[in-house]
C-alpha cells in the first residue's frame, strides 16, 4: 500500500481552492487523483505573485500527488473521455456552479445512472437551491456569513481573514463527507451524493459566535484581540513588545498571577472567576500590563512557559515554519523538487505521500487519454 486510500480513483473536476484542497489531502493518502482542467488550466496556476518556475505558489499548495489532463468540455471527443472517467472514478468531485455541469452530462443525476456506486461530491458558495446563483468566493462568505463583523478592531473597519478560512474548512468538511460516503458504500455497495457549500461550513465554523445568537440571542461584535468570553486571552504588552497570553480557567488564572508576582489577584472578587474576569476586564489589563512591563517579551515567555502558562509570540509565516522545524514537525515536504507544507496528520502503518510534485498543465494527458480509451474493464490506470 502506499496510503489508506490506495486504490482508489478520484475524478477531480473542481478549482481554485476547497476542491483541489480535498483532493489533494486524498492524494496525500493514497488516492489516485486524475485533475481535470480546461484549456487555460485551473486559475490558481496564474494567481501570482509569489511564483516559482512560472508557476503561482498557491497552485503549488494544493496540488500535490495528482494527474492532470486537459478535457475540453465543449469538445465533443474530450466530453466522451469526461463521460468515461466518470463512469470508472470511485469519487467524482466538482464545484461548479449548481447545475453548470448538467448540461454536459455530468450532474449527479448523469453520473449515478452510469456508475450508481460512485460518490459524486458537489462544492458550492452558497447551496444548491437558493444560493445557487450566487458566486461562492471566500470574501463573499466572510461577508455575508458575519465572520467579517468580528474580525478587528471594535472602532475599525471589517477585516478578512489572512486566508480564505472557509474555502479551507469547506474543502475539509468535503473529505469527511467522502470519507463517510465511501464507508457507506463498503456496507451497501451503493453510491451517493454529498453537498458541502462555504456558507454552511461558516456558520459550523464560527461555533461559539454563531452559538451565541442561536442558543443566547446575543449578537457577537468586533473585540480586536480579546475573546468574547475568556479573559486574558488576547496579547498583551511587555517591556518590548507583545507576548500573547491565554488562560482558560480559574486555576490557569491563579498560576499566572502567582507567576507574574502577584498571587493575591487570584482571590480579588472581581478576578476570581472566568465571569468576573471577563466583567472587570478594564480594570484587570493595567494591573497585568505594570506587572509585565518589567521583563521582555521572550523573558516572560521563558518565564511563564517554564510554569506551564500557555503563553506565545506572534510569529511571521516563516517564525511559525521556523517554529515547527525546531518542535521537530518538519513542516516541510519536498514533492519532487517543489517545497510543499506537509500533511497535518501522522500514521504508524500507512503516511501519507509526497512522490508527484503539483502537475504541468496535461503533464498526464497522454496516458490518461490512453488508459480511458482501452477496456472499461480496467478500471484503474
Amino acid at each position: 500500500m502506499t496510503g489508506p486510500l490506495d486504490g482508489l480513483l478520484v475524478a477531480d473536476f473542481s478549482r481554485v481552492l476547497a476542491g483541489p484542497y480535498a483532493t489533494m489531502l486524498l492524494a496525500d493518502l493514497g488516492a489516485d487523483v486524475i485533475k481535470v482542467e480546461g484549456p487555460g488550466g485551473d486559475d490558481t496556476r496564474h494567481w501570482t505573485p509569489p511564483v516559482r518556475d512560472g508557476v503561482g505558489t498557491y497552485f503549488l499548495g494544493i496540488n500535490r500527488n495528482k494527474r492532470s489532463v486537459v478535457l475540453d468540455l465543449k469538445d465533443a471527443d474530450d466530453l466522451v473521455l469526461a463521460h468515461e472517467l466518470s463512469t470508472r472514478a470511485d469519487v467524482f468531485i466538482q464545484n461548479f456552479k449548481p447545475g453548470g455541469l448538467d448540461r454536459y452530462g455530468l450532474g449527479y443525476d448523469d453520473v449515478a445512472r452510469r456508475n450508481p456506486a460512485s460518490v459524486y461530491c458537489s462544492i458550492s458558495g452558497f447551496g444548491a437551491d437558493g444560493g445557487r446563483s450566487l458566486p461562492g468566493y471566500d470574501i463573499l462568505v466572510q461577508a455575508s456569513s458575519g465572520l467579517m463583523s468580528l474580525t478587528g478592531s471594535p472602532d475599525g473597519p471589517a477585516y478578512r481573514s489572512g486566508i480564505s478560512v472557509f474555502d479551507v474548512m469547506t474543502g475539509l468538511q468535503s473529505v469527511i463527507a467522502i470519507l463517510a460516503a465511501l464507508r457507506h458504500r463498503d456496507a451497501t455497495g451503493e453510491g451517493q451524493h454529498v453537498e458541502t457549500n462555504l456558507l454552511s461550513t461558516a456558520m459550523s465554523t464560527m461555533v461559539n459566535q454563531t452559538s451565541a445568537y442561536v442558543a443566547g440571542g446575543v449578537v457577537p461584535h468586533r473585540m480586536g484581540n480579546e475573546h468574547l468570553s475568556l479573559y486574558p486571552y488576547e496579547p498583551m504588552a511587555t517591556a518590548d513588545g507583545d507576548l500573547i497570553i491565554a488562560v482558560g480557567n480559574d486555576t490557569q488564572f491563579r498560576r499566572l498571577v502567582t507567576s507574574l508576582g502577584a498571587p493575591d489577584l487570584a482571590d480579588d472578587e472581581r478576578f476570581d472567576t472566568v465571569a468576573h474576569r471577563n466583567e472587570y476586564r478594564g480594570e484587570l489589563r493595567p494591573i497585568l500590563t505594570d506587572l509585565l512591563s518589567v521583563h521582555s517579551a521572550q523573558e516572560w515567555f521563558d518565564l511563564l512557559s517554564a510554569d506551564g502558562i500557555a503563553c506565545g509570540p506572534i510569529n511571521d509565516v516563516r517564525g511559525g515554519v521556523e517554529l515547527a522545524e525546531s518542535l521537530g514537525l518538519d513542516p516541510v515536504a519536498m514533492a519532487g523538487d517543489v517545497p510543499t507544507v506537509r500533511n497535518p496528520i501522522r500514521f504508524s502503518a500507512t503516511p501519507p505521500r509526497y512522490d508527484r510534485p503539483p502537475p504541468g498543465l496535461d503533464e498526464h494527458g497522454a496516458e490518461i487519454r490512453s488508459w480511458l480509451a482501452k477496456n472499461p474493464e480496467e478500471k484503474h490506470g
